[in-house]
């Protein structure tokens, strides 16, 4: 019998940075054992462009991301999620919608690349660190053997991943 795939989706205010390079690596990196997501609470209604260049460079895929409302993901007909990440500070600090089947969440918070001034290189620069960050977290999670760890040690595993290199200062411990 195959493993479950699970859900997971990643959040953050504007859905067009941070949690686009989220979704898109998780897509490639996850092995099929995930579906990935992505929301924002105030979506901006388009991905930054070094988003996706960064993406494109780097060999994820770019096709059908798009920036969305989180209230996609809390319809009735909406994908159940197993996970939900924040990876801004903004989005974990807001009164989240209620998910449907009660995921675990953890704030994986990381700088906002798209909040950088100054030449093209630097905020290409920024995204790039983003994408690290983010690969080093996504990879840490796939490797998790989420079907053999009870739901207290899989939160504290998830909230871990969250404190690695690239943690953005304000941390809330929920989404």
């Amino acid at each position: 019998m195959p493993d479950r795939v699970f859900n997971v989706l990643f959040l953050c205010t504007g859905n067009s940075a941070r949690s686009i390079l989220a979704e898109s690596i998780l897509r490639k990196d996850g092995g099929g054992k995930f579906n990935a997501f992505s929301a924002g609470s105030q979506p901006k209604g388009a991905v930054n462009p070094i988003a996706l260049k960064v993406l494109a460079e780097s060999g994820y895929p770019t096709a059908g991301l798009r920036s969305k409302s989180w209230l996609e993901y809390a319809e009735a007909d909406a994908p159940v999620m197993d996970f939900v990440f924040t990876v801004c500070d903004n989005a974990a600090g807001e009164a989240c919608p209620v998910w449907p089947g009660q995921p675990m969440t953890a704030h994986w918070g990381i700088e906002d690349p798209a909040a950088v001034d100054g030449l093209d290189l630097d905020k290409e620069r920024a995204f790039y660190q983003a994408f690290r960050y983010l690969k080093n977290r996504i990879g840490a999670f796939t490797a998790l053997p989420i079907n053999r760890l009870d739901g207290v040690a899989l939160g504290t595993k998830l909230r871990e991943i969250g404190h690695l290199d690239g943690a953005s200062h304000g941390r809330p411990e929920v989404a």
